[in-house]
């Protein structure tokens, strides 16, 4: 504005210069009155033009000004709506987590539900005299050993056999390879074969195990023999 007041000023004492030389002029003589005419419409002429170029800068200035405006707006639009984006993105991703989070709790509760409910049936068969001093898993796994035909005898090599791979827990379950039971079936699955609850049933694990020494190792010591042998059998 500065610049334009300073115009201004100049346009004004131009216009009075010229006024004075007017004047003057006047008192010169008549005979100069069509000289006077020219320099009045000279001066007219200079005032319009000043005036003129006045209201174009003031356009000018208004057209950046409003300009500028514009820009602000529209970088405020922008930023506008990437912050909508972004709330999206983080509203979704929490949606996403929620419903992950509600699988999980629906997949542990199912999971407890069906190991309440698999309970596992006790072993109902005659326990040998000769097995009497043995307790709990191994008690049912000697009398099933007699039951399938293996000498008593062959206990003491099944016992350390299974002490060995799962201490006789018929829930024991190994974590890098997925064997599972008191025999750590490879995938304890195969024991299904037996009957369906050998997830629970140490009778139906130690049934399936047996069955697998007699097909592989042809006795308990057999098996027991290649595992010290080996590691595992």
């Amino acid at each position: 504005m500065s610049r334009l007041w300073s115009r201004f000023g100049a346009r004004t004492a131009a216009v009075a210069l010229l006024s004075v030389g007017v004047a003057g002029g006047f008192y010169l003589g008549e005979d100069r009155e069509t000289q006077q005419q020219g320099l009045t419409a000279q001066v007219g002429l200079q005032i319009d033009q000043a005036e003129y170029d006045y209201q174009r800068e003031r356009q000018a200035e208004h057209r950046v000004s409003s300009a500028k405006q514009r820009a602000a707006e529209y970088q405020a639009k922008l930023r506008a709506a990437e912050a909508a984006k972004e709330a999206a993105e983080r509203a979704r991703e929490a949606e996403a987590a929620a419903a992950s989070r509600k699988k999980e709790r629906e997949a542990a509760a199912k999971k407890a539900a069906e190991e309440k409910t698999a309970t596992s049936k006790p072993y109902d068969g005659p326990i040998p005299a000769s097995c009497s001093e043995y307790g709990g898993n191994r008690k049912i796994g000697c009398a099933l050993m007699l039951d399938a035909g293996f000498g008593i005898d062959q206990f003491p090599c099944l016992e350390k056999l299974w002490t060995k791979e799962s201490g006789w827990n018929h829930k024991a379950r190994n974590s890098s390879s997925g064997a599972y039971g008191i025999p750590q079936s490879l995938p304890g699955s195969k024991m299904g074969s037996v009957a369906s609850d050998w997830q629970t049933n140490p009778a139906t694990q130690i049934k399936w195990g047996l069955g697998y020494i007699k097909g592989r190792y042809n006795s308990p010591c057999g098996a027991w023999s290649y595992f010290q042998n080996n590691g595992s059998y």
